[in-house]
């Protein structure tokens, strides 16, 4: 499987790094680089692309601008500069979001995630099969919009999260944080070894956890309801990690 690739960044730096990282990476063909999203456009019309990294911060067309007048997408991962497009990055079903200057890592990590997303919809063009890259190490923290700003929250010290409608509120050891965002959209931010979702309400840090009581976990002072559509996972994972 050769996924075909498209970079639009005004930055010619940045079109560089892309180009290098591309090049280390067999399943990945890099058809163009492209300067604007004017000029992507015309490529896309020629091209079948599979997989865009797009920058966000473009003069002429935004990268968000680009994305609303384009028909027939490719997948997109976002590059920026700036956090403070995370979120909104998000609503737009990108496969992820690289934050400049982007190391290695999290390049190889972004487009793993592609490869699979690829795999599973079966929408790349077909070539003799190339090695599956292994997954990058997870990232320790993630960035939210709250309170008009954009926040950066560790993962360690999340305790639980809770969700309220179209909010979540994110409780670590310090503070509460309220956000705009779905619970879904929530645990694909989250790494799925440390966090669960135990109820439709609720997630919670795994290493976090102090007793479990029948069916609701307690964190501190906090009671959590164990709902029944995640309780065969949660005891699972309770019974892989010989606690009970």
């Amino acid at each position: 499987m050769t996924i075909r690739c498209l970079a639009v960044d005004d930055e010619p730096l940045a079109l560089d790094i892309i180009e290098s990282y591309v090049s280390k990476l067999p399943f990945l063909q890099l058809v163009k680089t492209c300067s604007s999203a004017t000029e992507a456009m015309q490529v896309l019309q020629e091209e079948k692309i599979d997989l865009m990294f797009l920058d966000i911060e473009m003069p002429e067309l935004t990268g968000i601008q680009f994305l609303n007048i384009l028909k027939n997408q490719p997948l997109i991962i976002f590059t920026t500069a700036y956090p403070d497009y995370a979120l909104e990055g998000f609503n737009y079903d990108a496969v992820d979001y690289l934050l400049k200057p982007i190391p290695f890592d999290r390049f190889l990590k972004a487009v793993t995630k592609a490869q699979e997303r690829l795999q599973h919809n079966g929408k790349p063009t077909e070539t003799p099969a190339a090695p599956v890259a292994a997954p990058a190490a997870e990232h320790d923290f993630m960035f939210v919009k709250a309170d008009y700003k954009t926040i950066r929250v560790d993962f360690k010290d999340i305790l639980w999260i809770e969700g309220l409608k179209d909010y979540i509120i994110i409780q670590t050891r310090d503070q509460k944080i309220i956000t705009l965002l779905s619970m879904n959209k929530m645990m694909e931010k989250l790494p799925e070894t440390k966090f669960l979702r135990v109820h439709r309400s609720f997630i919670v840090a795994l290493q976090k956890i102090d007793s479990i009581e029948k069916s609701r976990i307690r964190i501190g002072n906090k009671e959590i309801p164990i709902g029944e559509v995640y309780k065969d996972q949660f005891l699972k994972w309770v019974e892989e990690n010989n606690i009970q």
